[in-house]
């Protein structure tokens, strides 16, 4: 059988690289990427490498650049004919009162949450559109379905994100790809790791599971959703522990 392909944006640590774990070790080719954190990118390989049951590229650059992704998919490109499942990943956070967001603090969030996805739905598309075949994962949060106080960019992005896979998936429908958002609730991850104790306690309170998500678990439903049967899509699936 044929090795599948599956490009994880964000790959270096928390959500991205459980998620490029978990597919190495189902068998794909992951191209595993991430803008800064080269050390830890390379980790991920070393780790997938090791472990022996997929493979993996290295396809470093900003997702929030176009033309840094024009080069990463030059390179997917030069080893694959397309991408099997494409998953949006690269997020960055921001708190603090949106009267107080700088000109570039506000740009650099919807750059990377948002502007990302466009960019790499765009290198991705015209293959898979030419195999009629594709799955495309946008990793969102519920606070872009609820909207969360002191993250009004981080908030305004993820529902652009949920708009365009809505929008996405009635336009691509008709060449048989299939594209979602998972809305994610608190994930444990480093991106989290800035809350005080009191903080942390506070959203562990008003989530009725009583906890966080673990990067294992959001990786198992980023799988479970690529895999999905084909009639799944357009959707915002929360995975939020009931909140």
């Amino acid at each position: 059988m044929n090795q599948r392909h599956v490009l994880i944006t964000g790959s270096s640590r928390g959500i991205g690289r459980s998620t490029a774990l978990y597919f190495a070790g189902k068998g794909y080719h992951v191209f595993l990427n991430c803008s800064g954190s080269l050390g830890k990118l390379e980790e991920v390989k070393r780790r997938i490498e090791r472990e022996g049951n997929g493979s993996c590229t290295l396809v470093p650059g900003n997702a929030a650049d176009p033309n840094a992704v024009r080069l990463m998919f030059q390179k997917i490109y030069s080893l694959s004919t397309h991408l099997d499942i494409l998953i949006n990943n690269a997020g960055v956070s921001h708190i603090g009162l949106l009267m107080d967001m700088s000109d570039d603090e506000w740009n650099r969030v919807i750059q990377t949450n948002l502007s990302s996805v466009f960019y790499c739905c765009r290198e991705a598309l015209p293959p898979m559109i030419s195999e009629k075949s594709g799955r495309i994962i946008n990793v969102s949060s519920m606070w872009g379905s609820y909207g969360a106080s002191c993250e009004a960019a981080y908030s305004a992005s993820k529902a652009g994100v949920n708009g365009l896979t809505k929008a996405l998936a009635k336009e691509l429908a008709p060449s048989n790809i299939q594209v979602n958002a998972l809305a994610l609730g608190v994930i444990d991850t480093e991106m989290n790791g800035q809350l005080n104790e009191e903080e942390r306690e506070a959203l562990e309170n008003a989530i009725p599971m009583g906890r966080f998500g673990t990067p294992e678990e959001a990786a198992k439903i980023i799988w479970d959703t690529a895999h999905a049967p084909g009639y799944l899509t357009g959707q915002i699936i929360g995975f939020d522990g009931g909140f």
